[in-house]
């Protein structure tokens, strides 16, 4: 049962700690090697959405340190599949998604470091056993030796995402959800994400987006590249059942300012063109929204779709001075997520 927030509980915004940027300075990346069968429909699906994966590891690595959580039993095979490149470190996983079960790292005052150990129920009960994720935020931070916080509130990573200036963005469709936060208004889930990520102002983008498999988190539609700035996934056509939601989306930016007052900048990129299926017959969640900053560097996601240069370009411009790599992931979205998504940046 979920735990009640008291007055006087411990809260990182109560003791000065905030959720910086992604773009501020990482001490390493965290990673999580593929072991969930069932996601990636089958043994073929799992050995591809692992080496996809490694390539990831490998492409951060060349920017910054990566530590690659592994079950005892499938670490020989990750560290010879990330060529030595990252950390390999053996946890207990029920799966890989280190953005959605991983901590929220946090800066403090004089430079102190903390971190967030959300609520964790595998995307409203949607994969069984989870009890082991639920934990890796904290063993994560452990191994970082930081203090760690525990938040009455069930939250995935990808589902918020901040300028590091007091503005954060979610939507309603997962947060809201009643397979996350059943008995929490929308007020008391606003004054817990106030509460453990320092946000002063949150924003929230809407619903009716297609992604069933993590009801709609923002890393796949929207994101900030700058204070202000808010790029922001469009379907390549009026068809897609994401079209109007993401229109609905833009509509609320426009209209809304950030926690300094201003309004917002939006930068649109078009979405892949050629939209597949998973091994369930869904819609794949293809997105050039959902990608890393390392760094000095982007990792992004490529589709072999005719608008992937388009979006390196666009990325390109809105982060300028990185090195941009562009990295083939239908087969890590395959398995529900992204780049994004299998990524957690611990700040320096």
């Amino acid at each position: 049962m979920m735990k009640r927030l008291d007055a006087d509980d411990p809260c990182p915004a109560r003791d000065g700690f905030v959720m910086p940027a992604e773009w501020a300075t990482h001490a390493r990346t965290w990673m999580c090697w593929p072991c969930r069968v069932e996601a990636w429909g089958g043994p073929d699906g799992l050995l591809r959405a692992r080496q996809a994966l490694a390539r990831v590891a490998r492409a951060i690595s060349s920017f910054e340190p990566v530590t690659l959580a592994a079950r005892p039993s499938d670490s020989a095979e990750a560290q010879l599949a990330t060529s030595g490149k990252v950390e390999i470190i053996e946890l207990p996983l029920d799966d890989s998604w280190a953005r959605d079960s991983g901590p929220t790292f946090l800066i403090g005052p004089d430079g102190a470091r903390a971190a967030v150990q959300w609520e964790f129920n595998a995307w409203g009960n949607k994969y069984q056993p989870w009890a082991e994720d639920a934990q890796f935020a904290t063993r994560a931070a452990d191994d970082t030796g930081v203090r760690v916080y525990r938040a009455p509130l069930v939250c995935e990573g990808g589902a918020i995402h901040t300028d590091g200036q007091g503005t954060l963005i979610t939507t309603e469709q997962c947060l809201l959800n009643p397979n996350r936060n059943p008995h929490l208004s929308q007020q008391q889930i606003e004054e817990r994400l106030a509460l453990f990520t320092g946000a002063r102002r949150i924003l929230w983008l809407g619903e009716g987006f297609s992604d069933d498999e993590t009801d709609g988190h923002i890393d796949n539609i929207a994101c900030f590249a700058a204070p202000g700035r808010i790029l922001v996934g469009v379907p390549s056509a009026r068809s897609h059942p994401d079209f109007e939601p993401v229109m609905e989306l833009i509509r609320r930016l426009k209209s809304a300012r950030d926690a300094e007052g201003r309004a917002f900048e939006i930068v649109e990129v078009e979405q892949p063109r050629s939209v597949g299926q998973d091994s369930r017959g869904r819609p794949l969640q293809a997105s050039y929204i959902n990608f890393y900053l390392a760094n000095g560097g982007l990792v992004m996601p490529g589709f072999d779709d005719r608008n992937d240069e388009a979006a390196r370009t666009i990325l390109s411009d809105c982060f300028p001075g990185r090195d941009v790599l562009q990295i083939e992931a239908l087969d890590i979205v395959a398995g529900g997520g992204g780049i994004h998504c299998i990524t957690q940046q611990e700040p320096a």
